[in-house]
């Protein structure tokens, strides 16, 4: 194999690909990258089983071949080479050979056949649902901070619950403290279905996508795998077998308690309780509401704080507490410069969500007893 491309390029294609090789795996196959040239295109391969992705790199083709290359040392030598154009050739005994001949610069990495890579599976594709990559890769944003970590008996809570409702879209994440959602409407009607897709997959994919209103993604999905395609890039993961939490169920309507507040500030205020929320003396934050008032109080051994707000609120006086992390993560994802906050009781969650409800953020509060 001989191909010549940009480093630009390479890198742009080893960093697509890169959310599928593992961090830690049995199968040291999974740490490789696969390269074919053929066909008239370069094409970059990494699959750890659960998640594959297939880019198109961009250059031209002197000799077809494939081979496969260990991702780490090929990111590695390709970011120490000069920018510009760079000639790859693959050999017989499949060593990569990375030159720049201009300046005399040949880098060698072993590697080999690639006869034990598993290719990304063929799934059967019938319509796709689509969608804009910058929103698609916004509503990921807004929803994955809040997926279950570290829960392997219960994979289902590492998983984004997707749901196609004719003519929109919910994601839903959720780990025991907090419930995230966020919704989209669509400008047609596709067919009902609920999947639950890996958490790691969707975390991927947002990393990869551009911010590009105008650009699509077409989903595809099947009973066990779903698809991502856009531009030159194919994602295919499995999905997550089992039934998800009916959020609908949690989701409360009637409130004793709403206010308006300027995010900016509320988010200020709050990074600052942070102070008194170290680790192994973890305080609440105690919000009171009264007046048009909001007024945010934390106490510790060393010190404390005690902050005033302006809002404007409806409905009951309320004191509550909460772990300031929490509303934080929220509230540096939503894009308003003004957010409203429900309240139902001193000892029910509180609820973050526009008017719409495009976007739903529900957090269980601490007890003051």
């Amino acid at each position: 194999m001989k191909i010549t491309a940009s480093k630009q390029a390479v890198l742009n294609g080893i960093s697509i690909v890169s959310g599928a090789v593992p961090v830690n795996t049995t199968m040291p196959i999974q740490k490789f990258i696969l390269i074919s040239a053929s066909g008239g295109k370069i094409t970059f391969t990494a699959n750890d089983s659960d998640l594959g992705i297939e880019t198109v790199v961009e250059g031209s083709i002197e000799t077809a071949g494939i081979a496969a290359i260990e991702k780490g040392m090929f990111m590695e030598a390709v970011r120490k080479m000069p920018d510009g154009e760079m000639n790859i050739e693959v050999g017989e005994d499949f060593t990569m050979h990375i030159r720049n001949e201009e300046q005399k610069i040949d880098l060698s990495i072993k590697g080999n056949s690639g006869e034990d890579f598993t290719s990304l599976p063929d799934i059967e594709k019938e319509e796709p649902i689509e969608i804009s990559m910058l929103t698609f890769r916004d509503m990921v944003r807004q929803i994955i901070f809040s997926i279950s970590t570290g829960n392997e008996s219960n994979k289902v809570m590492s998983g984004v619950d997707c749901i196609i409702y004719g003519d929109y879209m919910r994601l839903t994440t959720l780990d025991g403290h907090r419930v995230s959602i966020r919704n989209v409407d669509f400008d047609k009607e596709y067919k009902k279905q609920e999947v639950i897709i890996p958490g790691k997959t969707l975390s991927e994919i947002s990393k990869i996508l551009q911010p590009d209103a105008e650009k699509k993604v077409l989903i595809y999905i099947t009973e066990s795998h779903i698809s991502f395609e856009f531009e030159n890039t194919v994602a295919v993961s499995r999905l997550i077998y089992g039934s998800y939490i009916n959020v609908d169920k949690m989701i409360k309507s009637e409130f004793q308690t709403s206010i308006k507040v300027d995010k900016k500030k509320l988010m200020e205020c709050i990074d600052r309780s942070t102070l008194y929320s170290k680790e192994g003396n973890k305080k609440p934050v105690i919000i009171d509401v009264f007046d048009d008032e909001l007024e945010i109080q934390v106490a510790a051994t060393y010190g404390g704080q005690d902050e005033h707000i302006d809002i404007e609120k409806q409905g009951n006086d309320i004191r509550i507490g909460f772990n300031p992390k929490f509303i934080l993560d929220a509230l540096k994802v939503i894009d308003d410069d003004e957010v409203s906050i429900y309240f139902i009781n001193s000892i029910s969650p509180l609820y973050i969500k526009d008017a719409e409800e495009t976007y739903i953020y529900m957090i269980l509060p601490i007890n003051l007893n």
